[in-house]
């Protein structure tokens, strides 16, 4: 059950988007649209309350009680932003905004781009982290919640990798390839 509701709780999200949006720049009613935007933390809310009741009921955690806690890191950290590009997109091609600029691909501006995007993954982790821990300790049984466990162990190293590869700009900027020239 709690799979079908992450699901569901990704589809809100975006769906109340789209409707913020779409009221904001097509049906130009601007408080409705940002009432929509402001609705999408209660989706976290309707996720935060369901994985609980499920656990208090005596469900066994399972790696979607997990992917809950994941869901809801992400959104915290990612939320924002995700909202701001898609605002920004839409305003341009809706609202006669200006055109979005494309993110650096090299050098500096790329290198630091890369180590505020782990920065976010580093606070999407903690937070899921902590309603994972919350929910192991919540459970109190350590055979139940080895999943759990198992899905921090995963996320940890997944964090670390992205930790190599964000900062290693930092240190080996991507440079601009030049074209070569071909002799006539």
């Amino acid at each position: 059950m709690i799979g079908w509701l992450i699901i569901a709780c990704e589809i809100g999200f975006w769906i109340f988007v789209a409707a913020g949006l779409t009221a904001r720049y097509i049906l130009k009613k601007k408080s409705l649209g940002g009432f929509l935007l402001l609705c999408t933390p209660l989706i976290d809310l309707i996720l935060i309350a369901a994985t609980t009741i499920d656990l208090h009921s005596g469900t066994e955690a399972t790696i979607f009680h997990g992917i809950a806690a994941i869901y809801i890191g992400v959104t915290v950290a990612y939320g924002k932003p995700m909202i701001q590009w898609a605002d920004e997109r839409f305003a341009y091609k809706f609202g006669n905004g200006p055109k979005p600029e494309k993110p650096a691909r090299y050098g500096r501006e790329h290198a630091r781009r890369e180590r505020n995007g782990w920065y976010r993954h580093l606070l999407a982790w903690i937070i899921g982290l902590v309603l994972l821990m919350a929910m192991i300790l919540f459970i109190g049984n350590p055979q139940q919640t080895e999943s759990l466990k198992g899905l921090a162990r995963i996320w940890t190293l997944i964090l670390a990798i992205d930790f190599a590869i964000s900062f290693s700009y930092t240190v080996w900027p991507r440079k601009m390839k030049t074209e070569k020239k071909i002799p006539l």
